[in-house]
């Protein structure tokens, strides 16, 4: 969504927040995944079968919940505020079905991605949706849509230096007033 039309995005952010489940492809790459196994297919592709027919997502205003699992029940939510990168992934088969993963990491200490939204057909809408909300851009409810300029003006640059300016005369003052 390179758009610059709040409207574009709103629309485009109802269709993520109203999303609940990965792509029907999500199921054709856990088949083929589980064909590399030969002989043993049959029992990688169970417990793949089970967590595409299981794998529900949430998105609301705070963040991002996912969950999955018949056995072992597994459930991560991610604030929007916790983000710190978004990778998007997309190997040969997933480029030939049309879809990718989204991996969301946290400032959690682990290299893996926290949360991988996998099957997703709009792969790139949601990455744009994840960035706007990680950096708090999200547009309020009929609000227009004011963007900051990338190049500040020449006013705020000499206004921002001179409060830098005041702050480092104030700062010498103390400095030489306790000597």
């Amino acid at each position: 969504m390179k758009s610059s039309d709040p409207t574009a995005a709103s629309q485009g952010d109802a269709a993520i927040l109203g999303l609940t489940r990965p792509h029907p492809q999500l199921l054709t790459l856990y088949a083929l995944q589980s064909l590399l196994a030969f002989v043993l297919a049959p029992i990688v592709f169970v417990p793949l079968y089970f967590k595409y027919h299981t794998l529900r997502y949430k998105f609301d205003e705070e963040g991002i919940s996912a969950t999955w699992g018949i056995f072992f029940r597994r459930e991560i939510y991610l604030t929007y505020k916790r983000i710190q990168d978004i990778h998007v992934k997309r190997n040969l088969i997933e480029r030939w079905l049309g879809i990718g993963t989204v991996e969301v990491q946290t400032a959690a200490g682990s290299s893996s991605a926290e949360l991988a939204l996998e099957g997703l057909g709009d792969y790139a809408a949601m990455r744009d949706f994840l960035y706007r909300r990680m950096r708090g851009h999200e547009l309020a409810a009929g609000a227009p849509a004011t963007p900051r300029s990338a190049n500040p003006t020449e006013e705020d640059v000499i206004g921002l230096l001179r409060a830098i300016q005041s702050e480092l005369e104030g700062a010498r003052r103390a400095l030489e007033s306790r000597v």
